[in-house]
């Protein structure tokens, strides 16, 4: 069973679970005689939604790629967990408003047994079910079921609050029915633009998981002919494509034959294992006795000595231009890179006298 298949299978168990409860409240409701117990059998019907949403969003994604969307629909899924986490939030909303109400015209309760093992069943039902729907969300690194099992959750938590409030009630004669209800509609609430966030900002290119990206230039590093990785990109198409790049510096005694396999042989083990679909830029380093390595000694142990400077890589020798091109990656205490160019330009001609000198600023797009 796929990634795919186990989201489905978790929302279809979230849509059987709150039909069964649904068909449990309606037949006590109906057999007590309460319409207040039917309807909540009717909203117990929409709590199936966010499920739904899941599949239809789970489908979707699996569409193939096609010329209008080269890397496919994996983000669909985004969206889904968009739409539940505004659920969600409507839901935190219309609460806290009929919350707010009662704090300033409180209801005194009025529960029979028959409503009391209704509501403690929700719960349970609800309780259960939302930690399984959240945890396989989590496993399954799916924000739409995430966002669902939370839904559950807050339904159960809301549910709880309206018992023991009723309790309190009839225990003390002191409602805290509105003030219980409006303090949880705020953390509702919050919870919502909690999970509107992730999937809002992988669709807005978020900075992928530090660990992937440490993984990453550890097993480039162990590869035989790769001295140094550099300028990893990652971009996220979905769960399960991921589209990046990266440098490596290598020997410039290596010819394009060797170099080819080495790129080769590092793209095929980034998408066995990462399925990233990874393109692998190269950088020579110059060695032996020879002007290029000379002058890449002089100018690297430079730019080393400054602390604004995190990395340097990508040193060339034009040799008939007399020119010397080398990346630095400054730190986020730069904010001037036109001004941090012209220093390091003028400090590097006075090095390499006779030699024109670019500076090209790089940033860091994956590492903290």
């Amino acid at each position: 069973m796929n990634r795919s298949q186990k989201i489905i299978r978790t929302s279809i168990i979230g849509i059987v679970a709150n039909v069964l409860l649904a068909a449990f409240k309606a037949v006590v409701g109906v057999l007590a005689g309460s319409v207040a117990i039917v309807m909540d059998a009717v909203n117990n019907l929409s709590d199936a939604l966010s499920s739904v949403i899941t599949i239809v969003g789970t489908k979707l994604s699996e569409r193939p790629a096609d010329r209008e969307h080269p890397f496919g629909y994996g983000r669909v899924e985004y969206f889904s967990a968009i739409i539940i986490a505004v659920i969600v939030l409507s839901a935190g909303v219309t609460s806290l408003i009929e919350s707010v109400k009662k704090i300033f015209d409180p209801t005194e309760p009025d529960y029979t047994t028959v409503t009391l093992v209704v509501i403690v069943v929700a719960i349970v039902v609800k309780l259960v079910l939302g930690q399984y729907v959240k945890r396989q969300g989590k496993q399954l690194n799916s924000d739409a079921l995430v966002a669902s099992g939370s839904d559950a959750l807050f339904d159960a938590v809301i549910t709880l609050a309206t018992l023991v409030s009723a309790g309190v009630m009839l225990l003390w004669n002191v409602s805290l029915d509105g003030i219980l209800g409006t303090l949880i509609s705020v953390v509702i609430i919050k919870a919502g633009f909690e999970m509107l966030s992730s999937p809002v900002n992988e669709l807005l290119g978020a900075k992928v998981s530090q660990e992937l990206v440490h993984d990453i230039r550890q097993e480039v590093l162990a590869f035989e002919g790769v001295h140094g990785v550099f300028d990893i990109i990652l971009h996220n198409y979905g769960p399960n494509v991921m589209i990046g790049s990266l440098h490596i510096n290598v020997y410039d005694t290596m010819n394009a034959h060797e170099i080819h396999g080495l790129t080769r042989r590092i793209s095929e083990q980034m998408h066995e294992r990462h399925g990233i679909i990874m393109t692998v830029g190269v950088y020579a380093v110059a060695t032996g006795d020879n002007r290029r390595a000379e002058l890449q000694s002089k100018v690297m142990q430079a730019l080393a000595r400054h602390k604004e400077i995190l990395q340097v890589h990508g040193f060339y020798y034009f040799e008939q231009e007399h020119r010397v091109s080398v990346d630095v990656v400054p730190d986020i205490s730069v904010h001037d890179d036109a001004a941090l160019t012209a220093q390091l330009t003028s400090e590097l001609k006075a090095i390499v006298p006779g030699e024109d000198v670019t500076i090209v600023i790089d940033h860091n797009y994956s590492e903290s």
